[in-house]
């Protein structure tokens, strides 16, 4: 898929997940690209699509016409005319079937429009645009490709700025809720950026948000009151779900023993792993993985 600006650097270890990172094309270095649903089938003839992949980059799909379905991490999202897919950096998702949705993908760097994060944070991977509200994304998406072209035709035109706002336009035009105005230094939106950022970084590792506080130089308090104002749950739950996902993203997506993923997760023994999943899931992690496994083969048998 080197046409898109997209290079497969291979598998996640011990599964599947094919590992997809973003290499602009040539004369496409701005960290921003507009495709659409037919280029995406044109570029992949093999159908990998409809496998788990990761990417580490942003897809912000618009669904103009057609219908299909998509997945991420473990949620399902049936896809109809004003459809939106938000698939974020480390996401596990697939394409389960496009074949006849058509409108933009834009592609983007992490990182290219920072003040989006806290709102990126409680914004779920898929909504749906009333009718005048998709006219606009639409027309919003095809204002950026537009742009977006030019400077890659006409080097002279180029202008990141530009693109950048254009960008968070569309943005703004497609999220299901605006997002918070950007906080000060300090202010409980700069303090949950920097204690998300850390959990991505750490999760393995640190299972406890005391280990954040002092990193960080907050107290457990600040970051659980900064982390409920902009997700609705505390830290300490925040910290668990984000655990819970990546322990379902390895059980679900690598054939690696429940032991290793433990290991991989940063508890201290099997039995401590099994202990999380279960308060957390209700059921242990070898079980959750069968059903998980039961279900994706029926549905690829459909």
């Amino acid at each position: 898929m080197r046409d898109t600006g997209i290079v497969e650097t291979g598998h996640d270890r011990g599964g599947g997940v094919r590992q997809l990172r973003y290499a602009p094309a040539v004369g496409s270095a701005y960290g921003v690209e507009v495709l659409d649903f037919a280029a995406l089938r044109r570029m992949d003839p093999e159908r990998r699509r409809v496998r788990p992949q990761r990417p580490d980059f942003h897809v912000l799909a618009l669904v103009g016409s057609g219908t299909g379905a998509h997945e991420a991490d473990f949620r399902d999202h049936a896809l109809t005319a004003g459809s939106v897919v938000w698939i974020r950096p480390g996401m596990v998702h697939r394409w389960s079937d496009v074949d006849t949705c058509d409108g933009p993908l834009v592609l983007f760097r992490p990182g290219f429009l920072p003040g989006f994060t806290a709102a990126e944070a409680a914004t779920p991977a898929g909504w749906d645009l009333d009718g005048p509200r998709l006219c606009l994304a639409l027309l919003a998406a095809d204002h950026l490709r537009r742009e977006h072209d030019a400077a890659v035709t006409g080097p002279a035109l180029g202008s990141p700025a530009l693109l950048a706002h254009l960008l968070a336009a569309l943005l703004l035009r497609v999220l299901p809720a605006p997002p918070a105005p950007v906080a000060p230094a300090g202010g409980p939106t700069a303090v949950f950026r920097a204690y998300r950022a850390a959990v991505e970084a750490h999760f393995a590792t640190w299972h406890q948000v005391a280990d954040y506080a002092r990193a960080l130089g907050y107290d457990v308090r600040t970051l659980t009151r900064a982390t409920r104002a902009a997700t609705g749950t505390g830290a300490k739950a925040f910290l668990d779900q984000r655990v819970l996902l990546e322990a379902k993203r390895l059980l679900a997506h690598t054939d690696l023993p429940v032991g290793a993923c433990a290991r991989r997760l940063g508890f201290p023994d099997t039995g401590n792993f099994t202990t999380f999943f279960r308060r957390q899931t209700g059921r242990p992690p070898g079980a959750w993985r069968a059903d998980r496994r039961s279900t994706a083969a029926l549905q690829e048998g459909a």
